[in-house]
């Protein structure tokens, strides 16, 4: 697929807007030790002539005691290719935070730590350390974002892979090892000599008051040490007022070259040693130094995309990015871009194809901003700041910390992403706790009377639910209300075969399921909505956790009162906060950590996937023929038209099928999800279709749906013949009774 908007983690592009920034950085930075007067003199007075940010800016000391980073496999030293160039900003870049764990692992330089650590996940070592970068920097996991970014002043280590391989099974090894002392210490020695982790000792940050990211420089040691500034305190204000001169210049953030009203500094004995060098640029120093983490206590960093040209990938802050003149969809840094991309073969590849289809995928911008939240304009922008959206209505935990850059610091008790968390998390007293922020409840007591009709819009089912339209829980309740919405309007308009309304029980595979997965309590709507159904939900796909395999667990609404039963038997119960009228139905949640075409059990009710994306995993071209052959009612989201059209290309050639045209899914998510190289209007579960099966040959099956062939054309009746003098009249036969 040409655009990955909506596929891909968002802390990806902020590590690749980081990294690209930083190589820049360094290129133009010269030698670290480089005079001042020489090198940054004549930028001085282009800084003073250019204009004033009424915000203050703050420049961030931030050390790091224990953390060191190793680097594996294709990574190179330098500000050229590398790790973030090939692995970051290519034309096939990773989609998810594990994809980059060959290539990047974290070390403990603690006393007494033996051996390297590699993380166990990607998600919970590299988002761990980003979550405490936003919330508690002056703590060791803050530099994880430089991962990317060191190979660009540390040598990397003379043998990668096999750093690696300790970093994976260095603790099995220390266990088998522990009585031979003498061969652990070897062996420790000889790692240290050959592979050296690099030590990252400090971070400089220039942020705007408002959290905004300006620019970034690391002081890399390249072995473990004790914590020190560099090359000693003489360098860091000469690296210091080089960061700041390039974050005036070339600022990473939104927004054009400017120079801050004001500056603070977070280290006392830095604020002196820039007391006479920042006057220079026409910039006023604060008299005393920065003593805490942010200037207000609602500080968080702004949700930073990789604005990058579509064909060369270079970043906005590089090159002047431009939508194309007739599409206005894909944004190119130039004719040249824009003329390859035009040209290229084959043809359906081509931007010379897709222009005029791209056009009216952006028709649909103001269609799917459609929305009735009072939020909605915010939301539904180009620039909208979802990062500081959660914070300002305080959502930074249970559920929430899903959809943030914001992620629980290694001393907050949390489960692994995609593992099943603990029923005694989970069932505390409330089936929506997870769903709750840091204020008052979100969700109401659900309503003594089930639905009297079908809900068909946000606005229907947030006025029987008593939800206020300022509140955000459709964010997150985008996924249980999609799987109503196919229940009750699209599978009886296309399947009114299958009489599904009228069923007692049903079963549904979530296929390649993964997201949705982490956010399992939400599905408990479904009782609400379906109050007289019995629903088994099982979530099926190789992205899920291996020890989650086979797990299940069963939600009962019986009166006041929720029952929860996992597959050993244990239970729980939950109050719902009011007595429901109706019998006993209950919500069983099954787990299947394999593709979708090793999946062996009883034929479903329905499928339905969540922003697919059948053209990013191959995985696809064997899960979409065991649908065909399934033959079940098959329905899906996506983000954007253009995804729809690749999966139905992708569907063709699994199968030999198609798809249905899509339509706009009413309960989408809000948020708008801003696009890396393109300026198409893209959401959560925007679009719903389902698959169009290719009839089977020599067997009634149920054909796929088309035009209805035409009539046949009667033939002429025989002429009737004379019956001759003699012959018998012929017998009609028997008739027979009823």
């Amino acid at each position: 697929m040409e655009f990955v908007s909506g596929y891909r983690d968002e802390f990806l592009d902020f590590a690749a807007l980081l990294f690209g920034w930083f190589r820049k950085f360094v290129a133009e930075r010269g030698a670290v030790g480089a005079s001042l007067e020489g090198h940054w003199r004549p930028l001085e007075a282009q800084i003073r002539r250019l204009p004033q940010d009424p915000a203050l800016w703050v420049l961030h000391v931030l050390p790091n005691r224990s953390v060191g980073i190793s680097l594996g496999q294709g990574t190179e030293p330098g500000p050229g290719a590398g790790l973030g160039a090939a692995r970051l900003l290519g034309d096939e870049p990773p989609l998810h935070l594990r994809d980059l764990s060959p290539y990047v692992s974290f070390v403990s330089l603690e006393d007494g730590e033996e051996g390297e650590e590699e993380v166990e996940e990607e998600e919970n070592g590299v988002e761990e350390c980003a979550g405490s970068e936003k919330v508690e920097p002056e703590e060791g996991g803050e530099p994880n974002p430089t991962s990317k970014e060191s190979p660009e002043e540390a040598n990397p280590p003379e043998e990668p892979e096999e750093a690696e391989q300790e970093a994976g099974g260095g603790e099995d090894g220390c266990r088998e090892d522990r009585v031979e002392d003498e061969a652990g210490l070897e062996k420790r020695k000889g790692r240290r000599s050959e592979a050296a982790p690099l030590h990252l000792s400090c971070l400089l940050l220039v942020t705007d008051e408002h959290g905004t990211i300006l620019g970034i420089d690391l002081l890399m040691d390249g072995t473990q040490g004790t914590v020190s500034r560099g090359s000693g305190t003489d360098n860091l204000a000469s690296r210091a007022y080089a960061l700041l001169c390039h974050s005036m210049a070339c600022p990473m953030g939104s927004g054009d070259p400017r120079k801050p009203r004001q500056l603070t500094v977070g280290d006392a004995q830095l604020h002196r040693q820039l007391e006479s060098l920042v006057p220079r640029l026409g910039v006023k120093l604060a008299k005393t130094p920065m003593r805490t983490w942010g200037p207000r206590p609602g500080f968080t960093f702004a949700s930073l995309r990789a604005r990058t040209c579509h064909v060369c990938h270079r970043h906005s802050f590089e090159v002047k990015l431009t939508p194309c003149p007739q599409c206005s969809a894909v944004l190119y840094c130039g004719e040249a871009c824009l003329r390859a991309d035009w040209r290229r073969c084959p043809d359906d590849v081509s931007h010379r194809f897709w222009c005029p289809r791209l056009a009216t995928f952006m028709d649909r911008a103001g269609e799917l901003a459609s929305l009735p939240f009072t939020y909605t304009a915010e939301v539904t922008s180009e620039t909208f700041n979802k990062e500081a959206f959660l914070a300002s209505r305080g959502l930074t935990r249970g559920y929430w910390t899903q959809l943030s850059m914001l992620i629980p610091g290694p001393s907050t008790p949390r489960h692994p992403r995609g593992n099943m968390p603990s029923f005694g998390h989970l069932l505390s007293g409330d089936p929506y706790q997870l769903l709750q922020g840091e204020g008052p409840a979100l969700m109401p007591p659900v309503p003594l009377d089930p639905p009297r009709s079908l809900f068909g819009s946000w606005q229907d089912y947030y006025t029987w639910r008593g939800l206020s339209l300022d509140s955000p829980m459709a964010v997150l309740l985008t996924y249980p209300l999609t799987v109503y919405y196919v229940i009750t309007h699209l599978v009886p308009q296309s399947f009114p075969e299958l009489n599904i309304q009228n069923k007692q029980s049903l079963k549904i595979h979530v296929v390649e399921a993964g997201k949705e997965f982490d956010l399992v309590m939400v599905f408990w709507e479904l009782l609400v909505l379906l109050p007289h159904v019995a629903l088994e939900l099982q979530f099926v796909g190789d992205g899920l956790p291996p020890e989650s395999d086979q797990q299940h667990f069963t939600l009962q609404r019986d009166g006041p009162e929720v029952s929860v039963r996992s597959g050993s038997g244990t239970s729980a119960r939950l109050n719902s906060g009011t007595k429901e009228k109706g019998g006993r139905r209950d919500l069983q949640i099954k787990v299947s950590a394999r593709p979708y075409h090793l999946l062996q059990g009883p034929k479903p009710d329905l499928v339905i996937g969540f922003n697919s994306g059948f053209g990013l995993k191959d995985i696809w071209l064997s899960s979409l023929p065991r649908l065909q052959s399934l033959r079940v009612p098959a329905f899906f989201t996506e983000s954007s038209e253009y995804g729809c059209v690749m999966d139905d290309q992708t569907m063709a050639v699994a199968t030999g099928g198609g798809t249905s045209p899509p339509q706009p899914n009413p309960f989408r998510s809000p948020f708008r999800l801003r696009a890396a190289d393109n300026c198409m209007p893209w959401y959560c579960n925007a679009f719903i279709f389902h698959l169009v099966y290719k009839p089977p040959q020599g067997s009634g099956g149920r054909p796929a749906p088309g035009p209805a062939p035409p009539a046949p054309t009667p033939a002429a009746p025989p002429a009737p013949t004379r019956r001759r003098r003699g012959e018998k009249k012929p017998g009609r036969g028997t008739r027979r009774r009823r």
